[in-house]
């Protein structure tokens, strides 16, 4: 419970520190232009999140994102079975990628680096330039005006919703935070640790895929270089989230909130009419000051 406590403790302060800042934000429309960019970075958390679960970390995660928004943008309106076909290789070129690190031992953050070059240049092969367009349909659905509230946090709802029955309250959830936890346990009760890794990456390729598709939904183009950041926030946001790099620990919903959260904080930092050049630091200083806080209730809760 505490570790899901901090997390919403963070977005309703800076929810507050928003409206006291800009009151005008605190209306339908102003929780809409707040958290419009908020899906795409939650379900590249929940992707990062997986990894992270089994005890690896993903650092071509912004760069797979930026090719998934490319295929969307370039390939999906004009010929959608060869789009759909893309995309379905990208998740399966993801799952043998986590069987080759499980295979062969291999350590996944150089693996994923190397790998952040591979999905870079298949972006800008796809997508020499910024362009394309995005399929009605896809932005219809992310450009949606539901009634009393945002589309945004409906759609953050649902992935917080669906993270958590996949992660927490299934069977194949529970195998893949074994692994995480003792993966060699895992491997003495029969399981096939190479197919349970392939499995988490194939699963953290599902939800960067949406995440690449609701980008490219809310701009409405393609750019291969459109979500690099997005490898630092996911990482970010698992941790603020209540999430751990060991153990199998982590948070769905906690990772959404988080999400949720750094997404805020770019938008508070702008009201503070601080220079993007220092945002990024200072959204650094918003995690460590909760990890900080985590470590403090850590602490207390061993005293007591």
């Amino acid at each position: 419970m505490i570790r899901l406590a901090l997390p919403v403790i963070s977005l309703v302060v800076l929810i507050c520190a928003v409206f006291w800042l800009q009151p005008r934000a605190m209306s339908y429309v102003g929780l809409n232009l707040l958290f419009n960019l908020a899906v795409p970075i939650a379900l590249a958390t929940v992707a990062q999140m997986v990894i992270i679960m089994v005890g690896d970390i993903d650092l071509s995660m912004g760069a797979f994102v930026s090719l998934i928004a490319c295929i969307t943008a370039a390939i999906l309106p004009g010929n959608p079975a060869l789009g759909a076909v893309m995309l379905l290789g990208c998740i399966a070129a993801y799952a043998a990628l986590g069987a080759l690190i499980e295979a062969r031992q291999l350590p996944a953050i150089v693996v994923t680096l190397g790998m952040s070059f591979v999905w870079g240049g298949a972006a800008v092969l796809i997508l020499p330039s910024p362009g394309g367009t995005a399929p009605g349909w896809l932005t219809a659905v992310m450009k949606a005006k539901p009634p009393l509230v945002p589309m945004a946090i409906i759609a953050s709802i649902i992935i917080a919703a669906v993270a958590h029955l996949v992660v927490m309250r299934s069977a194949f959830g529970v195998r893949l935070r074994a692994l995480g936890g003792n993966a060699r346990a895992v491997s003495r009760a029969g399981r096939s640790t190479i197919a349970l890794r392939a499995w988490a990456y194939a699963l953290a390729g599902v939800f960067a895929v949406a995440a690449g598709m609701a980008l490219v939904g809310l701009t409405t183009s393609g750019d291969a270089n459109i979500a690099l950041r997005y490898t630092l926030l996911s990482i970010a946001g698992v941790i603020l989230g209540g999430g751990e790099f060991t153990g199998g620990r982590v948070s769905p919903i906690g990772a959404v909130i988080g999400a949720l959260t750094l997404t805020l904080a770019g938008s508070f930092l702008s009201f503070l009419r601080l220079s993007p050049d220092w945002q990024i630091g200072a959204q650094g200083a918003i995690l460590i000051l909760v990890l900080a806080a985590r470590l403090v209730v850590r602490q207390a809760e061993k005293r007591a």
